[in-house]
């Protein structure tokens, strides 16, 4: 049962992205080398318009580690018919390192929310079987992602971490 107080609970992150799981690796995502995602905090889309640095603290060197960047709002979260919006991959991340050391397979996209509050979510799985066991295809359309399908498909297994902020569009004032 999940715990009604886990922000990813709250945030129906757990639910709407993923199914319930016990994160067992620590994973910090960072932008512009200052901005640290936390749970439900905003960041403007002015201050993510460079891919960030996410570290994977957990495993080993022997580890191996998909990261998955999705908009599960879109196009707005009172109706999110489109949902989920991919916005990365990184495959082949080694345990112990972060993201850069990982085979980019979809490219950075920048948040760009139009309606509301989106909710953008890092969900990061421990590869089953080391770096052979990747080789994705990836999708065919960024709209119409499914976290939950595209792990059972490509045999990724439970996330181990996950973490998501809060982005709207930023008026001219806000970008002062």
């Amino acid at each position: 049962m999940a715990n009604m107080s886990d922000p990813l609970v709250v945030g129906r992150v757990i639910g709407d992205v993923v199914d319930n799981f016990t994160p067992c690796v620590e994973m910090s995502v960072t932008y512009n080398s200052s901005k640290q995602v936390y749970n439900g905090h905003e960041l403007f889309p002015s201050s993510v318009t460079a891919k960030p640095k996410v570290d994977v603290r957990g495993g080993d060197m022997r580890s191996f580690f998909t990261l998955i960047m999705t908009d599960p709002d879109v196009p707005g979260p009172s109706d999110p018919y489109l949902r989920e919006r991919l916005h990365w991959i990184v495959t082949d991340i080694p345990g112990t390192t972060d993201s850069s050391f990982g085979k980019e397979v979809v490219s950075y996209e920048i948040p760009r929310p139009n309606i509301g509050i989106h909710r953008f979510v890092f969900v990061l799985f421990k590869q089953l079987r080391g770096r052979q066991s990747v080789t994705l295809c990836p999708p065919s359309s960024r709209n119409g992602f499914c976290t939950r399908s595209f792990a059972d498909e490509n045999d990724l297994g439970s996330p181990v971490a996950a973490v998501f902020f809060n982005c709207q569009r930023e008026t001219a004032a806000r970008r002062r």
